[in-house]
């Protein structure tokens, strides 16, 4: 592997048997141990994954509202310090370039500032994308110079309480604040805690500058030891996904996949600023989708991957965008997208993996939910 970036945490996930792969132009862990093992801590206890490859792009000035409103779908002027939103960037056919993250957070300073978090392989294609900015912004990409780490399960906070200044229970569901941590590694400086997550458990990211990063992962690796802490992998981030239902960029999301398509109309604001592919979306809104992302169960134990044709009779109604063995619902899961009329839960379909077809239903999404 060349020309491939690497984490701040690179060398810790080589020196812990981490099996490294290319994601999206970086060198990252797939599993340490088995994806199964690492799934499992993550529903039951608390794992740490290094999400640290993913874009962040900060915005600072007078000027960051209004020009973020010129390319997110989502409304940014409603979105209040501490808030963090998912949105979306489109295309001027509607179709989807990116689903992004957008923050808005106070600085040690007191000076508010925006945090754009996009997919690692669609940073360079999002800031080439941009609009020109205006003399009153500073935008900085902050994805080589902090780490961010996720820490997910239902012992997250019982990891995390004791090295931070604020009760984690007072944090609301995507919000964020700066935190002091309480390790002599952090040296006296102040980082991002945000209460997001894409594994459908309760959990926290965490942004470190890139110099302490490697540090402050082991100390709480070494404090989740005795609640049964794993370290993650890419592969079990994305059985854990899709058990969640969340979508994949690449996978369920593309540049000709439109938001009402994909079920994420409500992070569609119309009326609003313009953005690129606002009046086709309008068009869009007014009409019924030409197809609708579903979930599958299949029958047996052999899990559908993506492009898997899905039919009903002889009639070919779609296709899968991604598959797997649910580990934690013991069954073979899959999202693809099908004609409105066969995306009624309960709809007996059929599913051809590899030339021979499997039988299958329409599911309502998402297949796990975690206990509130």
């Amino acid at each position: 592997m060349t020309n491939l970036l690497r984490t701040p945490l690179y060398d810790w996930h080589v020196s812990h048997n981490g099996r490294i792969v290319e994601f999206g132009g970086w060198e990252m862990p797939v599993q340490y141990t088995t994806v199964m093992d690492e799934h499992a801590a993550t529903r039951t206890a608390v794992a740490l994954t290094d999400v640290s490859h993913m874009g962040r792009i900060r915005f600072e000035g007078n000027g960051a509202c209004d020009y973020l409103d010129s390319f997110l779908t989502r409304n940014v002027a409603m979105i209040k310090p501490g808030q963090v939103r998912y949105s979306l960037i489109t295309n001027e056919h509607g179709g989807i370039v990116d689903d992004v993250l957008i923050g808005c957070y106070n600085s040690p300073a007191d000076r508010p500032y925006y945090l754009l978090v996009v997919n690692a392989s669609n940073r360079l294609k999002v800031l080439s994308q941009m609009p020109p900015l205006p003399n009153d912004l500073e935008m900085t990409d902050l994805t080589m110079s902090w780490a961010m780490f996720a820490i997910q399960g239902p012992k997250a906070c019982e990891l995390l309480q004791p090295f931070v200044d604020v009760d984690l229970g007072t944090i609301k569901y995507y919000n964020g604040l700066h935190v002091s941590l309480n390790l002599p590694q952090a040296d006296h400086r102040t980082f991002l805690l945000t209460r997001t997550g894409y594994t459908g458990e309760d959990g926290f990211e965490l942004c470190a500058d890139a110099d302490v990063a490697a540090a402050i992962w082991d100390a709480l690796f070494v404090a989740g030891e005795p609640l049964g802490i794993r370290t993650s992998g890419l592969g079990a981030r994305d059985t854990l996904r899709l058990e969640a239902a969340l979508p994949l960029y690449g996978h369920e999301l593309l540049d000709t996949i439109n938001p009402y398509e994909a079920g994420l109309g409500y992070a569609v604001y119309l009326e609003g600023p313009k953005f690129p592919g606002h009046d086709a979306l309008v068009k869009l809104a007014a009409q019924p989708p030409a197809r609708v992302r579903v979930g599958l169960e299949l029958d047996g134990k052999r899990p559908a991957r993506e492009n898997c044709e899905i039919y009903v009779g002889d009639k070919k109604i779609g296709s899968t965008t991604s598959g797997t063995f649910a580990p934690t619902l013991e069954k073979p899961i899959a999202m693809g997208y099908v004609s409105p009329e066969f995306s009624e839960p309960g709809t007996s379909v059929e599913v051809d993996i590899r030339g021979k077809k499997h039988a299958a239903k329409v599911v309502a999404i998402p297949f796990y939910q975690r206990k509130k």
